[in-house]
């Protein structure tokens, strides 16, 4: 009850306040018009029109809702608003002029002199009542360089690295909360024509090479580096900068990372190795997304693994009906739905513990909650360990993918997304083979009335399997940080990166295609490792060792995207391509003897020989050559 007097009283503020402009402004343009000696029978034609005029511009803004906002947070949309309204206003006093008194008489100049001083005065007393909460809420006074009028007390004395879109915005943001702590210096940015000019009457410096003196001389506390699409070299460069100077820094995450502004400044964080790949922003087709995942039941097997668990947090942005959450892990499972639940405040999902191979309970599932897409990312992934039990890559990877597909077929789901590796690309272990016939596998399904796809890539940045803990580990405790082959890369995105363009990907199928993702430039593991001891603030080889320690098993030096034979063509999406559609008639006739191998496949992982599992997965992709233990 308090809080609505509070609002009925705050509008008849602002109400009278701006009665008060209107009138205000129509004496002040009468004034104006005659040399502020208006004629008597002038006076009495303000007099008569000040009620109606009043009326018509009162009504204009209630209409157009200038009301509803706050004027403290008064902003560039805002004064649109407001001119646009003043605009109308104007319009319709004319009207009524002419409609009730005829064009005779009136002083032209009145009227056009009104709408300026109106809007002169309502746009000033707004920006007023916002100058006047920045300066006692934040100390500052707005668009001023000068220091805070009052003690900043702990405040961090901060630069920003980047004058650019992400800078400004950053600024304005950390000037308007005060709670945040921090008290802008000014800016760095490397180019020349930003030197000297101001941003929110914040001077940029100079370029990085300026940083170490004007830090010294600011007495700054923190460097924020707010470049959004920066190279990785140009981050590192940074960060190597800021420790030679002993200047703590943060990092505004990408924009893919952060997907809208929501968190602000709040998602400042340290730089880690996702920020030295340099990935750029990703655009997506959010309508395209929308239009099959909104109002719908959506269902994603191991959604409590790094890729599902993401692909649920990007679905949810796109407001589904459902969400059906299936993993064969207990904890994995609880840790998304709490996840959910509490962060992220979502809670129409249905939790299903159970494994993919049980035919029972995914024909169950599927008959219970209907979902209209399937988003497919349960799978075993170690390769070494898929090594040592080949019998667990076809029970789980293959047998338990077609009995899924198989219940979506039955249910009548729209889509069928399949999440593929790169390491599908002639394979030379069990896990990439069991990924390449599960790429098969979609593609006998694809003739249905489901509509199936698979989208390949390469390794996720921060996943379970991800090499990236391993070594932090390793730093953490001195060292040695071990690598595998001096020579040996890989593709690397980071896991919202993946998720995204996964979503993205379900909207460009027409069934059977595989799409690929563009995974940059690979990177060397032995690269990545001196990488993430630099940005510890250690010398590879010198404060902390790397060591060789040689291929696992199924391991090879690099990882490919296509394999020979497979035409690839670019999609309507720059980070998305597709490889050429299978031959349906060869399909056809090879799916009888496809399917007698997966049987004879089956039978051989029952039996957990693994000899005759390698024998049969050479026979069903004959480019797998098993790399030598």
């Amino acid at each position: 009850m308090s809080n609505k007097i509070s609002r009925s009283k705050n509008l008849y503020t602002m109400a009278a306040i701006d009665l008060a402009c209107f009138g205000a402004a129509l004496l002040f343009s009468y004034c104006v018009r005659f040399d502020f000696k208006i004629p008597a029978n002038y006076v009495m034609q303000y007099l008569e029109l000040v009620i109606p005029v009043l009326a018509i511009k009162f009504g204009v803004f209630m209409t157009m809702g200038l009301y509803r906002g706050m004027w403290r947070y008064t902003s560039l949309h805002d004064g649109w608003a407001l001119l646009q309204a003043i605009a109308i206003q104007s319009c319709i006093v004319l009207f009524f002029i002419v409609y009730a008194y005829g064009a005779q008489g009136f002083p032209r100049s009145v009227f056009i002199l009104d709408p300026l001083v109106t809007f002169a005065l309502t746009g000033g007393i707004r920006m007023g009542i916002r100058a006047y909460y920045c300066l006692f809420d934040n100390g500052t006074i707005p668009f001023s360089s000068t220091k805070s009028l009052f003690s900043s007390g702990n405040r961090k004395r901060a630069i920003i690295i980047g004058a650019g879109r992400a800078g400004e915005r950053l600024v304005r943001e950390l000037q308007a909360e005060s709670t945040l702590g921090y008290e802008i210096l000014g800016f760095i940015d490397k180019e020349p024509t930003l030197h000297g000019r101001t941003i929110h009457g914040k001077p940029v410096f100079g370029s990085l090479d300026a940083l170490e003196s004007i830090a010294k001389t600011m007495r700054a506390d923190e460097a924020i580096i707010a470049l959004t699409e920066a190279s990785g070299e140009s981050i590192l460069e940074i960060v190597n900068t800021c420790k030679e100077i002993g200047l703590s820094h943060k990092i505004l995450p990408s924009m893919h990372e952060m997907l809208d502004w929501k968190r602000g400044v709040k998602a400042l964080r340290e730089v880690n190795y996702l920020d030295l790949l340099g990935r750029s922003q990703i655009n997506l087709d959010t309508k395209a997304i929308a239009a099959y995942l909104e109002g719908r039941t959506i269902l994603v097997t191991g959604c409590g693994g790094s890729i599902g668990s993401e692909l649920v947090r990007q679905i949810v942005r796109y407001n589904p009906a459902k969400i059906v959450l299936l993993d064969a892990g207990e904890h994995n499972l609880y840790q998304i739905e709490m996840e959910l639940l509490h962060r992220i405040g979502f809670k129409n999902y249905v939790t299903v513990l159970g494994n993919i191979r049980d035919a029972h309970l995914m024909q169950a599932v599927f008959a219970m909650h209907k979902p209209h897409a399937v988003f497919h990312a349960a799978a075993y992934k170690h390769v070494p360990m898929l090594e040592r039990n080949p019998w667990q890559a076809v029970h789980n990877n293959i047998v338990g993918t077609r009995t899924i597909m198989q219940a979506a077929v039955d249910a009548g789901v729209e889509r069928f997304v399949v999440v593929s590796t790169d390491k599908a690309v002639r394979p030379t272990n069990v896990m990439g083979t069991s990924k390449r016939i599960t790429e098969l596998l979609m593609q006998t399904f694809a003739g249905s009335d489901t509509r199936f796809m698979a989208v390949r890539f390469g390794n996720v940045l921060g996943s379970s399997g991800s090499v990236i803990p391993l070594f932090l580990d390793q730093i953490s405790k001195g060292g040695p940080v071990t690598v595998t082959h001096p020579e040996v890369t890989r593709y690397f995105m980071s896991i919202p990166e993946a998720a995204q363009l996964i979503l993205q990907s379900g909207t460009m199928a027409h069934g059977g295609e595989t799409f690929v993702l563009d995974m940059g430039v690979p990177v060397r593991i032995a690269d990545m490792a001196a990488d993430l001891i630099r940005l510890a603030g250690f010398e590879p080889d010198k404060d902390i060792e790397i060591t060789f320690t040689g291929l696992r098993e199924g391991e090879k030096l690099y990882e490919e995207l296509i394999t020979d034979g497979e035409g690839i063509l670019r999609t309507e999406h720059d980070k998305i391509m597709v490889l050429g559609c299978c031959d349906q008639k060869a399909m056809a006739t090879g799916r009888e003897q496809f399917a007698a191998d997966l049987q004879d496949l089956e039978k051989a992982a029952d039996a957990y020989d693994h000899v005759q599992i390698r024998a049969i997965l050479r026979r069903m992709v004959p480019e797998y050559v098993p790399a030598e233990h």
